[in-house]
């Protein structure tokens, strides 16, 4: 059997299909040239005769991408299936996926009908299909809840009429991992001709089985899985491709490949992320900003040690800069240790025994320690020996106004003011401070978050700058979103002086 399995993506159709997600025609290019970076081997562009949206975006995605798969999702109708041929007109590699419910439920409920005829309707779909394209993959919508023996003619029929990919999804996420593996394996052993098609997996998510599911398919026989970027869908979402990209590249012993370029996970993950509106939860597998972030006094001694004794996936494998030592008051001396060390401060014995005895009764009254709090504590006053120092700073913003900024700084006791503008107040108070500042350094990443409620939020900011390769962590906390902005670029500046200064 191959030892290969075909990514096929579905963030543009079934992950667009979240309220509230939709994409324009624009930013669906970029997250198919994206994919294809990626290294996915099919993108469903969309559901071309639902919207005239979804009809032109197939058309431009297929101008736009190259080599991967372009799909075309329709329904066993034949106008669906026409509207679909014409929206891939410009596809380099088309494919249209139709298909039917097959379920009892669906085959009584949604269609009034009966076994027999779907099975007729199913074929006939699949026989248009390839009047216009030699790849057709067939969907039995509700496979999960299908009787086993029932699909599989339902499969076999649809691999003689032409189909080249046969989808088994577990539409409504009901099935346990062995209940979904088995029902591969029996159409494996059962349907004749199988060979001559590839099995496709596509579960959803409503009892968190998506992922376990789909790689119970894997792993008897299913060599092309439907996945979403960060697990996004209807509902509670379709099976994660980072999820399953992942398994199959830590678990060697399997030994099935994919064609993925795992480096682009992580930024694929935040682009759609940004595009759709639709926040990465936390503790999510592999994306999540928690996913190597070590609380744990324990862990945290463990992975200052030898990383591999809580990771099991190197960060730089998916993208991310590194892992993420998080102080709180579960954190151990080690930790603590480490930490101070990479802020330039080396503390030993009854010093740092005092220093962490401080640091626990911090940690008790703040979620969070961060790098100012840490120094305070071994006596470094932060605002008396700071490098760079902000005097003052004037923003000027308003509608119809072009945004201005003025600032003043302390650089090791000598003065310097600066002026400039930008796209708007915190883009004119950073190109301000890059007037005086000419080191080039790169604003990587800018997250600000609001700690309390009301208009009088005091808001935490968090940058992340790049200079010669080496990436430098800045915080600020403030009333002001430019202040705090401002405060916590300075930090980062501050940062590398204290890092090449004590070299």
């Amino acid at each position: 059997m191959d030892n290969r399995v075909y990514i096929f993506d579905t963030t543009l159709r079934d992950g667009e299909q979240v309220p509230g997600c939709q994409l324009n025609t624009v930013e669906k290019i970029q997250v198919a040239k994206a994919l294809e970076a990626l290294g996915v081997d099919v993108i469903e562009a969309g559901f071309p005769i639902s919207s005239p949206g979804d009809f032109n975006s197939v058309i431009e995605i297929s101008k736009a991408v190259t080599w991967p798969t372009i799909c075309a999702l329709t329904r066993a109708v034949e106008k669906d299936i026409d509207v679909a041929a014409e929206a891939l007109k410009f596809a380099k590699h088309k494919r249209i996926h139709t298909g039917i419910g097959t379920s009892d439920s669906h085959i009584k409920f949604k269609f009034n009908s009966n076994r027999d005829e779907i099975i007729e309707r199913a074929v006939r779909a699949v026989k248009y299909a390839r009047r216009y394209v030699d790849d057709v993959e067939f969907y039995a919508e509700d496979a999960g809840r299908t009787d086993n023996d029932y699909l599989a003619r339902v499969v076999e029929a649809v691999i003689k009429a032409g189909a080249t990919v046969v989808n088994i999804p577990d539409t409504t996420g009901y099935c346990l991992p062995q209940e979904y593996g088995a029902k591969i394996k029996y159409l494996v052993d059962h349907v004749d001709g199988i060979e001559n098609a590839i099995i496709s997996t596509h579960c959803h998510n409503d009892l968190g089985m998506a992922t376990a599911n789909t790689m119970a398919g894997v792993l008897n026989g299913a060599r092309q899985t439907e996945v979403t970027i960060n697990g996004i869908g209807e509902r509670a979402g379709n099976t994660s491709l980072e999820e399953v990209v992942m398994i199959l590249k830590c678990h060697k012993g399997i030994g099935i490949d994919t064609n993925i370029n795992t480096k682009h996970i992580y930024p694929l993950s935040r682009m759609v992320s940004s595009l759709m509106n639709m926040p990465v939860q936390p503790n999510k597998a592999i994306v999540g900003r928690n996913a190597f972030a070590h609380s744990s006094g324990i862990h945290q001694d463990g992975v200052i040690k030898n990383v591999s004794t809580y990771e099991i996936i190197d960060p730089h494998d998916v993208g991310i800069d590194d892992n993420s030592i998080v102080l709180t008051a579960r954190s151990g001396r080690a930790a603590l240790r480490h930490r101070l060390e990479e802020l330039g401060v080396k503390i030993e014995g009854e010093k740092l025994d005092a220093t962490y005895e401080q640091f626990l009764k911090l940690a008790d009254k703040k979620k969070e320690i961060n790098d100012d709090d840490l120094l305070m504590l071994v006596g470094a006053d932060v605002a008396k020996t700071n490098h760079v120092k902000i005097d003052f700073m004037q923003v000027t913003s308003g509608v119809g106004v072009q945004p201005m900024a003025s600032i003043g700084l302390d650089i090791a006791g000598e003065k310097f003011t600066a002026a400039a503008t930008g796209n708007g107040p915190v883009d004119a108070a950073i190109n301000a401070l890059k007037n005086i500042i000419h080191r080039t350094m790169i604003l990587k990443e800018l997250t600000i978050q609001s700690i309390s409620k009301g208009s009088d939020d005091t808001c935490k900011v968090h940058v992340q700058v790049e200079n010669d390769g080496h990436v430098y962590y800045g915080f600020a906390a403030n009333t002001d979103i430019v202040c705090a902005t401002v405060e916590a670029y300075v930090d980062c500046i501050n940062r590398f002086h204290a890092v090449h200064s004590s070299k």
